[in-house]
């Protein structure tokens, strides 16, 4: 098993590297769920993700929600096609599509 990684590559930008599922999931959510976000909308660049499942959709959307309470927009760059394709099956597309950076260059809102 490979670890997932959280990077800070930024005030405003961050990335995950490596797998993003329910091995890796669990680990990765006990550093996380405690971030305090510090800007209004940073991006989440999901580039360097690997093998992404249900479990890394979940906890992608967890951490969406946890930053809106903190007034926070995430913004989700370079979604993996996996991903994609786990939203539409879930019937999340809708609602994650505010958070997917559009690739024209409009990051926020």
């Amino acid at each position: 098993m490979t670890d997932a990684s959280w990077l800070v590559k930024g005030q405003d930008l961050f990335e995950f590297e490596g797998p993003l599922d329910r091995e890796t999931v669990p680990k990765l959510w006990k550093e996380l769920q405690s971030i305090q976000w510090q800007g209004e909308c940073v991006e989440v660049s999901l580039g360097k993700l690997g093998r992404v499942d249900s479990a890394g959709m979940v906890m992608l959307i967890h951490l969406i929600e946890n930053a809106k309470k903190q007034n926070c927009h995430i913004m989700l760059s370079f979604v993996p096609d996996e991903l994609r394709t786990l939203f539409q099956l879930s019937n999340v597309d809708e609602w994650i599509a505010e958070h997917l950076k559009n690739t024209t260059g409009v990051n926020c809102g």
